[in-house]
């Protein structure tokens, strides 16, 4: 190690011990998290302007920091399937009607695909506002790599149907589907699993009634427990935030930014319209838009160094249940679903975007017809996503195809791919809690012990 990298690692810890001093005990997370974004965008910068991407001592230097970044999400995925199952069992057997189980879940889907219909109108308006074209795109020996990666994963995409994909749903093996070893699939078959273990917990209790308050305060323990861990671990968070935007600031190659600028941008349109969407759509249930993204920001700024939405179901969970008044039972049902499915900005804006870019270098009409189906493919590929995992990758590659539209143009975004899949994933986990609230506010339901508390 040389005494170069010794010392950008000095400057990391003590940037560690500085945002550690200056974090007070009762300041809000959300400032703590700011100001480990704020260090983390300082220091990568730093990187990027003294040593550029691809040196050695850039490498060394994001190699060690990412022990840090890549340790707190660890945490994360860590205590997602306790949480899951611990909280749903919970919520399920403290829900007076098992047949509200369906109509939270319904309605959940139901706003996520809805707002993935409205993300790709959005996008069809930016893109044509934009005048956005795959014209011109130069393909390098990366994107040539890329796409043959790509190419070679299209098999899985083509064997993915409607109804493979309700069957992966349910679990063969729960155990697998615990420690991730089932795909992409392995966070549904855990709520799946979870529902189904209350509901037989539930009818248990009903007809063997000395059991019940044995069965009730032993998940009361178990909840308590985890939710205290998951507490542990976004305490975290502002350290964790801080060395992922290291990694994202250092590792961005200005170049690619000035020669795709103009797609990053109608991207961030696209992607900050729909929030305003979710916006509006919380205010017509009567919910205040400024005091939902003031409760959901350390969330979302966590989505959006992360860019995995399933890291932040820990998170999620937590900022519905605490900050914005959501019964546990909507809140599980709301982030494990919206991770997985209906994703606005990877399933939503990306593939059709990509779609009209590169329909007119292949000669194919963008009328009526071809608009409406493309919204139609998209909306229904929105569950097909959660199926085959790669999150808005693999979104492009089932409906480019569906369109009759050929799959480079994916490969030929690589190099700005991270600076985007932030906003996405934060737009997508924001679609997940703005599911959550809209679904408590329209369906009541009674949990026994549960505690609503509104955002401050």
């Amino acid at each position: 190690m040389s005494i170069t990298v010794l010392l950008n690692l000095a400057v990391f810890v003590g940037l560690l011990v500085l945002l550690a001093k200056f974090s007070k005990k009762d300041m809000k997370l959300s400032r703590k998290v700011i100001m480990g974004l704020l260090a983390g965008v300082a220091f990568g910068a730093a990187l990027q302007l003294f040593y550029g991407t691809d040196t050695q001592t850039a490498k060394e230097t994001l190699a060690w920091t990412n022990v840090v970044a890549n340790g707190y999400v660890s945490l994360l995925y860590m205590v997602i399937m306790p949480l899951i199952v611990v909280s749903m069992v919970s919520a399920v057997t403290k829900i007076d009607e098992v047949t509200s189980l369906g109509k939270i879940g319904g309605s959940v889907v139901a706003v996520l695909v809805l707002t993935t219909m409205i993300s790709s109108v959005v996008a069809i308006g930016v893109t044509e506002v934009f005048s956005l074209s795959a014209e011109g795109m130069v393909s390098g020996e990366r994107e040539t790599a890329r796409l043959a990666t790509i190419e070679g994963r299209q098999g899985r995409v083509d064997d993915l149907t409607v109804q493979s994909m309700l069957v992966s749903f349910i679990p063969r093996n729960i155990f697998l589907s615990l420690s991730g070893q089932a795909g992409a699939m392995s966070i549904i078959s855990v709520v799946v699993f979870s529902i189904l273990f209350g509901i037989a917990a539930l009818k248990a209790t009903e007809e063997h009634p000395v059991h019940k308050e044995a069965f009730h305060k032993g998940i009361d323990v178990l909840q308590t427990i985890v939710m205290r861990l998951v507490k542990i671990v976004m305490s975290l968070t502002p350290y964790g935030v801080m060395a992922l935007m290291i990694r994202v600031v250092a590792g961005s190659d200005p170049q690619d930014i000035l020669n795709l600028g103009k797609f990053i941008v109608a991207s961030y349109i696209a992607i900050a319209i729909m929030f305003m969407v979710h916006g509006l759509l919380l205010s017509l249930t009567g919910y205040n838009p400024r005091k939902f993204f003031k409760s959901v920001f350390p969330v979302l700024t966590f989505a959006f160094t992360s860019r995995s939405s399933a890291a932040c179901i820990p998170l999620n969970v937590d900022a519905q249940t605490r900050k914005l008044g959501v019964p546990k039972s909507i809140a599980n049902m709301a982030a494990t679903f919206g991770a997985t499915i209906g994703q606005n900005g990877c399933a939503g804006i990306y593939p059709t975007m990509l779609a009209l870019m590169v329909a007119p270098t292949v000669g194919v009409e963008v009328d009526f017809t071809f608009l409406a189906t493309l919204v139609g493919i998209v909306t229904i590929s929105s569950f097909g996503v959660a199926g085959i995992g790669g999150g808005a990758t693999f979104a492009a590659m089932i409906v480019l195809p569906a369109m009759g539209l050929p799959i480079e143009i994916v490969a030929l975004l690589i190099s700005i791919e991270p600076l985007i899949d932030m906003a996405r994933t934060a737009l997508n986990v924001n679609g997940a809690m703005t599911a959550g609230v809209i679904t408590s506010r329209f369906i009541k339901v009674e949990e026994t012990d549960a505690t609503e508390q509104p955002a401050e």
